[in-house]
């Protein structure tokens, strides 16, 4: 029979072959029935593919929207995160290109003088001579994936690829929520400064007050230098939070991809409210975390790499063939009479190899339970994040309640005590004690409502990407990644 027919059917016998175990998504590890704060939970399989949402609209601000925006198209980390992207899905093409045969036209052309003195059979004539040498082959190569090496190697760099997809999409969604914390963070200091503005005002006034009782014989010149250091210590705590926004907004235009030079944040004094969790917040929203497909899609890589060093053991086939034309002269080249053909195959099969093979596959098995460990643990972290961010909206609503309790108690003695101070019933240290706490229980108030508001972002992210009020999924406002061919 033919050699080259056996070859073919070898090839069709043995084309079915992989080697390795097949990948198959192990259990997560441990997970929670209920969450802590009561929130239903049912465990479930990564959806961090589907359309996100942006969540900051939640907040209803335009001027947060217009800086999520610049972040997303200015950020620089971002960018890189996306080429990252691109580099992978370019060698997950690469790989898959194996699977198909390699051809490539490599004409030559030669002339060369051969030495009377060169090596001839004995006793024969030798004389030099001058030739050419023309050829036009067309080579082809292809390796004969028989145990699935090939196939493997080109699932392993598609399950790269999404891996570094959900990488990228995490690095979205991480630039996303900093700027957003960063942004309330602001907001919460703008609350404070004006607190602390209207106060700076307010002992001014009782400063003007208590000179003018001094000047009348009614005070003394202490509770005139204890107004005055009531009034300094106020300036100095609104330079200190002046000092705290610019920091703060200068991080803001780093994240917005700007130079911090050239950026500015109009100050507002608006009052942030939380969005309310909706009741019986759907637990499949866990599984749209970016983090948490790209330890999965890496576990499914590692799966893939235990066959590929398995496929080791048997023996690699690679056909060759070239087939063209060769002559010594440029003119008949061409010509069928000159053709020439070649085809085979090149069979590599390992017969000692010191036990590299054993141990390279025993690496690929330690890395893919490291994977199936790494997995697990990002499972791990992604419901505490979710229980810290549940716990701690819960918690911070009821402190800021009760906070806001403290904060009208505080104004109502500070009212009194002034009034008492003007009718000479009460010392002007009562008064400054009762400022001082009113101012301290405001600000107070306003940096749990901040953190109520930095918390919502922080749930969200853990969420990977928030919630919507009709229980459909909500995500971080980026859809599938441009892909080119």
């Amino acid at each position: 029979m033919d050699p080259v027919r056996n070859i073919l059917l070898c090839v069709l016998f043995f084309a079915g072959c992989v080697v390795g175990p097949d990948y198959h998504r192990p259990s997560p590890g441990p997970t929670p029935m209920a969450w802590k704060a009561g929130v239903p939970w049912k465990e479930g399989r990564p959806r961090d593919t589907e359309i996100r949402q942006k969540f900051w609209e939640l907040f209803d601000d335009p001027v947060l929207s217009g800086l999520e925006e610049q972040a997303t198209t200015n950020s620089p980390s971002v960018r890189a995160a996306f080429e990252r992207v691109e580099q992978s899905r370019a060698l997950a093409r690469i790989t898959r290109a194996d699977l198909l045969p390699y051809v490539s036209l490599d004409p030559s052309a030669n002339r060369a003088h051969y030495s009377a003195g060169r090596t001839a059979q004995p006793g024969a004539s030798i004389l030099p001579y001058t030739g050419n040498q023309f050829t036009l082959p067309l080579d082809v190569s292809y390796e004969v994936d028989l145990w699935g090496r090939v196939r493997r190697s080109f699932r392993a760099s598609r399950e790269q690829a999404q891996a570094s997809a959900a990488a990228y999409q995490t690095a979205l969604l991480s630039l996303q929520a900093d700027v957003a914390q960063t942004y309330f963070s602001i907001r919460s200091i703008d609350l404070d400064r004006h607190v602390v503005g209207a106060t700076v005002e307010l002992r001014k006034k009782n400063l003007s007050l208590v000179e003018a009782l001094h000047q009348g014989g009614a005070d003394s010149q202490v509770d005139v230098a204890q107004a005055q250091t009531e009034l300094s210590s106020a300036e100095a705590d609104l330079v200190g939070l002046q000092l705290q926004r610019a920091q703060l907004e200068n991080a803001l235009a780093v994240l917005c991809g700007q130079a911090a030079s050239s950026f500015t944040l109009a100050e507002t004094g608006r009052i942030y409210q939380p969005p309310d969790i909706p009741v019986g917040l759907p637990a499949d929203l866990l599984e749209r975390r970016p983090d948490v497909a790209e330890a999965e899609r890496l576990m499914a890589a590692a799966s893939e790499s235990i066959g590929i060093a398995q496929a080791a053991y048997f023996p690699a086939i690679q056909l060759t063939g070239s087939a063209g034309t060769e002559s010594v002269d440029l003119k008949s080249v061409f010509n069928w009479e000159n053709r020439a053909w070649s085809l085979g195959p090149n069979v590599s099969l390992p017969i000692f190899a010191g036990g590299r093979i054993r141990s390279d596959v025993r690496r690929a098995q330690a890395a893919y339970e490291e994977a199936v460990a790494q997995y697990r643990a990002q499972v791990l972290v992604a419901f505490r994040e979710v229980e810290d961010g549940l716990i701690g909206l819960l918690l911070l609503k009821d402190q800021f309640e009760t906070q806001m309790k403290a904060v009208a108690a505080a104004n109502k003695v500070a009212e009194l005590s002034r009034a008492r101070y003007k009718e000479g019933l009460a010392s002007y240290l009562e008064v400054v004690v009762a400022d001082r706490t009113s101012l301290e229980n405001q600000i107070l108030a306003y940096q749990i409502n901040g953190q109520r508001v930095v918390t919502t972002v922080v749930l969200i992210k853990a969420l990977g990407g928030g919630w919507r009020a009709d229980s459909a999924l909500m995500t971080n406002g980026v859809g599938p990644l441009h892909k080119t061919n």
